[in-house]
Order: structure tokens, then C-alpha cells, then sequence
């Protein structure tokens, strides 16, 4: 179940941020609130992840996909260019990822 838990904490994490982008330096009621619930539900369900799960990897992975998913939605959602140098550290970020996931026996 944690590893469900680690799911929806990226998620969270991902809308607190892009809410946060949105709030226009929290100057935006709305998108204020939702960072700030976001924010929330992650950290709640990432201290329930850190029952089952070694911080180290946890956070790896939450920072790791978070750094991912923010970058696509920036590029999406928000124009934000990405350019050679910063596709190149996404896909590292990922590999890392992977590699820890497969290969080590901290899991």
C-alpha cells in the first residue's frame, strides 16, 4: 500500500506546485488554496510512505518524478521551454530512477 501512497503523494506534490504557478505569487485565491491542500495530502501521504519505505528511496523517487512531471506540465501546461541540456537531465532523472528501482535491494 505504500507504494500506492507514494503515487498519490507525487500527485499531490505535482498539483501543489502547478497550483502554485498558477497562484501568480499567491496573489490568486483559488490556485492558493489548492497549493496549500495539495501541499498537504502529499506530505500527509508521504510521512504514511515513510512507515514502509527507506527515506532515501522514497524521496528519490517522489523528488525524481515530481522534477518530471512539473517540467512536462511547465512545457505544457505553462510554455516553459525545455530545451537539449534539460531533456538530457529528465531522461538521467528517470534512468536513476529505474536503476534504484531495479537494481538495488534498499527496496
Amino acid at each position: 500500500m505504500a507504494w500506492v501512497y507514494l503515487v498519490f503523494a507525487i500527485a499531490f506534490e505535482v498539483i501543489g506546485t502547478s497550483a502554485l504557478k498558477a497562484s501568480e505569487g499567491l496573489t490568486r485565491l483559488g490556485p492558493t488554496a489548492v497549493a496549500i491542500v495539495a501541499y498537504g495530502g502529499a506530505l500527509g501521504l508521504l510521512a504514511l510512505v515513510l512507515q514502509s519505505i527507506p527515506v532515501g528511496v522514497a524521496y528519490a523517487i517522489w523528488s525524481g518524478l515530481g522534477i518530471v512531471l512539473i517540467a512536462v506540465i511547465g512545457w505544457m501546461a505553462f510554455g516553459q521551454r525545455l530545451d537539449t541540456p534539460a531533456v538530457i537531465g529528465i531522461v538521467l532523472i528517470v534512468a536513476g530512477i529505474v536503476v534504484m528501482q531495479l537494481f538495488s535491494d534498499v527496496t
